[in-house]
């Protein structure tokens, strides 16, 4: 059988990439095409994405994959959640999408609860509080004066994906996580919208990974030199649903954290959990491929330490990772550690000083012990919510996996496998990517039918690292 090409566009908070992933018999190998910067910027007094200047760059990255790759059969999106664009009613996009960052929705967030309570809300979403879940933010554009144009609501992948085909359809991975979706029966909540004062026209019908989106405008693969019979195929278009997808697992007794700018740790389940209890735990209920329900916590991420090292930068300092993380695993353990889900540390600027203020550190403290706090913090999250999550559900779990950037993180792994007492594989770091592209293989043929012969394919071809429980130094679960 010979090679075939998927190509994946992914799509970050802080860079996104066009990724070429060549799948020859059970392997699949990723290609890199185009590397861009993304950061959300203040304008017109808000942070707003230059989500048309992204575009552009996946037009740029299309272009080069199809230079290097031109049989590429298909094309699929994933970003972060929550965020979208409003279109008007001639389909123009009528400014550009506020980050979740932006802090607009804490004003409104009152308002919403007041038409329907937080149990309430929890028992049709399935949605862990979060002040920047959609619902919040569609609440505070109904004071903009863009409201009164505005006829549809698309998020972000789904947008890009408008631009390359003309068809407007919502990724249903990605609206589980917009508090308007019933996770029940993965359908628009019309008891949800009706109570809000949602149009139901305003938020595009649904779709499902694996679904073909549509093919390229003619002029989108004239100006790329793609085929005009290249399609987009509907994946997890919510990054951590695709980075889940292709978690290298070998049997069902796993947790999993998907660590990146945020962390996102818990158990894949066959149902949701709706139960007054999963809510005060602030646990999530969101889709998964293959219609999985993802019971798991948003955590505070590594954006902890890119904004630590971004600070450091813009005041001259030379803080270079790879040697702070070897300083920092130098230093010895049991530290002060922060709460890495406090919203004081949502926002950017002056991270390290913040983190200092709530650890007790004095200002004197260095870059490598603002860095061993925050990672020692995060394990500790880390085994938290894992251990919580098994609580809730009565899963079993035998091992944890890591996948993403934090997958690379050596001490964040050690951390986490020492406090959990649980054996940890670390990777693939690009299983977002190789997500995208399995799912659009395994809809054209060219990859296995079902997740766990995915996983399976993925365990045996993808690089992994293994990292055991420290005896001196386990904190287990049974000690919470």
């Amino acid at each position: 059988m010979s090679a075939r090409v998927f190509g994946a566009v992914d799509i970050g908070a802080s860079s996104g990439r066009v990724i070429a992933g060549v799948v020859d018999g059970g392997r699949t190998t990723l290609h890199t095409v185009r590397r861009f910067g993304n950061g959300a910027h203040a304008l017109d007094g808000h942070l707003r994405w230059n989500f048309t200047g992204l575009y552009q760059e996946v037009l740029s990255g299309l272009r080069a994959l199809a230079a290097g790759f031109p049989e590429v059969e298909s094309i699929g999106i994933d970003t972060w959640a929550v965020d979208y664009g409003l279109l008007d009613a001639d389909g123009r996009l009528l400014a550009e999408p506020i980050s979740y960052r932006d802090g607009r929705s804490d004003a409104v967030i009152d308002a919403v609860h007041d038409r329907l309570d937080p149990a309430a809300l929890y028992r049709i979403n399935g949605l862990q509080f979060l002040p920047f879940n959609t619902v919040y933010q569609l609440e505070a554009d109904k004071q903009s004066p863009l409201w009164e144009n505005a006829a549809h609501a698309v998020l972000l992948p789904d947008l890009l994906a408008y631009w390359l085909t003309g068809e407007l359809r919502t990724e249903t991975t990605n609206a589980s996580t917009t508090g308007l979706l019933d996770i029940r029966t993965g359908t628009w909540s019309h008891e949800l919208l009706t109570r809000l004062g949602i149009t139901p026209s305003l938020l595009p019908p649904l779709q499902r990974p694996g679904d073909q989106r549509g093919v390229l405008r003619p002029e989108v693969a004239d100006s790329t030199g793609l085929s005009r019979t290249t399609v987009v195929t509907t994946v997890g278009s919510h990054d951590t649903a695709s980075a889940v997808a292709a978690v290298p697992a070998t049997d069902t007794r796993f947790a999993y954290i998907s660590s990146g700018t945020w962390s996102l740790a818990g158990v894949e389940l066959a149902d949701p959990v709706l139960t007054e209890q999963a809510r005060c735990a602030k646990f999530t209920n969101e889709g998964g491929v293959d219609g999985r329900t993802r019971f798991l916590r948003n955590v505070g991420g590594l954006w902890l330490l890119q904004e630590s090292l971004r600070t450091w930068a813009e005041e001259g300092r030379t803080v270079e990772l790879n040697a702070v993380l070897a300083e920092a695993t130098s230093l010895l353990g049991g530290g002060p550690e922060i709460d890495v889900d406090d919203a004081e540390f949502i926002r950017p600027g002056q991270m390290p000083a913040r983190i200092r203020a709530a650890a007790g550190l004095p200002s004197s403290a260095g870059p490598a012990q603002v860095v061993r706090c925050i990672l020692e913090s995060l394990a500790t999250a880390y085994r938290d919510t894992i251990a919580d999550a098994v609580a809730l559900t009565g899963s079993e779990v035998d091992t944890i996996h890591i996948v993403g950037g934090g997958s690379q993180n050596a001490l964040l792994c050690q951390l986490t496998a020492d406090r959990s007492g649980l054996p940890l594989t670390a990777g693939p770091v690009e299983a977002t990517a190789l997500g995208n592209v399995l799912v659009q293989a395994r809809a054209r043929g060219a990859a296995p039918e079902t997740l766990e012969d995915i996983r399976a394919t993925l365990a045996r071809t993808q690089p992994t690292r293994r990292y055991l429980p420290l005896a001196n130094t386990v904190r287990s679960f049974a000690d919470n």
